[in-house]
């Protein structure tokens, strides 16, 4: 697979950890960031689709 057919990282360079282990830049929990390289782009799709929902949170809930 070619580099640009891969799913793009949510990272704006933003990095730090709330305490829920969610990183207030992107909104990916530090596990998913961690394996971020490693993920096929279903998987990566799957965590685009969490952090879509975390965004929706943390919009209401900010």
């Amino acid at each position: 697979m070619k580099v640009e057919d891969k799913v793009r990282s949510p990272c704006v360079s933003i990095c730090a950890l709330d305490e829920n282990d969610i990183c207030v830049g992107c909104h990916r929990s530090g596990d998913e960031i961690t394996l971020w390289t490693r993920l096929n782009n279903e998987e990566r799709r799957d965590v685009l689709r969490k952090v879509a929902e975390r965004e929706k949170k943390s919009l209401i809930h900010g």
